[in-house]
């Protein structure tokens, strides 16, 4: 099947045809580089000193080319060959012009977020700017946060979300000897802060309130941190953390990173379509190579979820590498599961949940609302085509969904009729949408080349599953 920009629009999903007596199919899949490792790690190459190299790292989706034109607009030198990028650094200051420059992030919020944060260590104004959907997603708490390092801020359209224009400090970010943050909206207004934190002289000391939303996320950001030389800190519980700038041998404080080297995980979200497709045939494996129970992505965890509705996972390796199989069941079981950690998986499990023998419930999803596109009206609207039934909880509660399939499961025989899933220009809907495709004839799935967001590869590699089937 060709590159996401070629294809059809709507595109059709071939159902999966599964031969009697063998195996639907029997898969190994490398997603391409986390985007989640690669933004953050080219934000920090971007700004430490010397040359970086980081390996297997997602270029070609948009929202790290987004990151990578914009650390190049603030001074820094990119250059990359195959999925090896070489990054030399700004030594903590971003070059920014005196009259300014404006970032175009499109929809990336690991970009716009991060480098929002990142402006209280530039030399001028920035101004952050993103598509219409960005421009209607919230920056505002990061945005008051950034306030009490001295960063100066303007909003240019709807207060509390982009497009701002951000000015640093004079004379450098000021940070208070403790920050308290109360619970947000995203977590990646604490990485953000965490990011910035190596180029601040003595540091920055973050207590986390109340619940933390997506906290394997601020994890990962402290892990990453902590590998690739920053001075980290965490109390147990990880809700009082500080991050700063290396120690050197004679112990006196630096400031900001030195290059590194580091080796891009694959992407765990994108995984979790190849093990759900999996979960969705009987004695069909698809095994992922390059996550195991050592990943510092908490989607990675996936397959757990998978297990507990009847699928059989292995952990094992490939070559030097770790790999986790899944393989399905006979029957997939409903779930109760708490996604708080691994909300980019909701999706992915709330299709294959529309195929369980009854009604599943999923917890911890309060941030869908504010992603791409509203992820919680976006599933209800595409999984009724089906007869899937999605309810958010009582009283507003939109953390709780209960995912009812129709009585006598998802009408999959051919007299089924034609059903057409929009995707709202979100990539995580459309690839988990595409799932549907391989159990039930006549779906077809609109704007496929959204997935270039963050997998360009995706569709190809989903027709793998068919190359292998019986």
């Amino acid at each position: 099947m060709p590159e996401s920009p070629t294809l059809p629009d709507p595109l059709p999903v071939e159902q999966l045809h599964v031969a009697r007596g063998r195996p639907p199919f029997d898969v190994t899949v490398r997603p391409p580089g986390s985007k989640s490792l690669t933004n953050r790690a080219v934000l920090l190459a971007a700004l430490a000193r010397g040359e970086s190299v980081i390996r297997n790292a997602l270029i070609d989706a948009d929202d790290s080319r987004r990151m990578v034109e914009a650390a190049v607009a603030l001074g820094a030198s990119v250059a990359h060959e195959g999925e090896t990028l070489r990054i030399t650094g700004v030594a903590g200051r971003w070059r920014v012009p005196a009259d300014g420059v404006r970032l175009d992030l499109g929809n990336a919020g690991t970009a716009t977020r991060f480098l929002a944060a990142s402006v209280m260590h530039a030399d001028g104004p920035v101004t952050i700017d993103g598509n219409e959907r960005m421009r209607q997603r919230p920056i505002g708490e990061l945005i008051d946060v950034l306030r009490v390092f001295g960063v100066r801020a303007e909003y240019l359209g709807t207060p509390g979300c982009p497009p701002v224009r951000l000015a640093p400090p004079a004379g450098g970010p000021r940070a208070p000897s403790r920050l308290d943050i109360p619970p947000t909206r995203s977590s990646q207004f604490v990485s953000a802060i965490l990011l910035a934190a190596p180029w601040i002289r003595g540091g920055v000391t973050v207590r986390l309130l109340g619940e933390v939303t997506s906290a394997s996320y601020v994890e990962m950001t402290l892990n990453l941190l902590a590998a690739l030389g920053a001075s980290v800190l965490t109390s147990e519980d990880m809700r009082v953390a500080r991050v700063g700038p290396p120690e050197s041998p004679d112990g006196e404080a630096l400031t900001g990173l030195d290059a590194f080297e580091y080796q891009v995980e694959p992407d765990a979200s994108g995984a979790t379509y190849f093990w759900g497709a999996a979960a969705l045939f009987e004695g069909a494996s698809c095994r992922v190579v390059g996550l195991g129970p050592d990943s510092l992505q908490a989607d990675a965890r996936f397959p757990d979820l998978l297990a507990r509705m009847g699928c059989r996972v292995t952990d094992g390796t490939l070559g030097d590498l770790p790999a986790t199989t899944v393989t399905g069941p006979s029957g997939l079981r409903p779930v109760m599961a708490d996604l708080s950690l691994m909300p980019d998986a909701a999706m992915t499990l709330a299709v294959v949940a529309g195929f369980a023998g009854g009604a599943s419930v999923l917890r911890g999803l309060g941030t869908l609302r504010d992603k791409e596109c509203d992820r919680i009206a976006a599933l209800q609207r595409e999984l009724a085509k089906i007869g899937v039934r999605v309810q958010p909880g009582t009283g507003g509660d939109d953390g709780t969904l209960t995912i009812t399939p129709p009585a006598g499961g998802v009408d999959c025989s051919a007299d089924a009729g034609p059903v057409e899933f929009e995707t709202y220009d979100d990539h995580r809907m459309a690839m988990s949408l595409a799932l549907v495709g391989l159990r039930r004839p006549g779906v077809r799935v609109r704007n496929p080349a959204c997935v270039a967001k963050t997998y360009p590869g995706f569709w190809r590699d989903l027709e793998r599953l068919r190359a292998r089937g019986g």
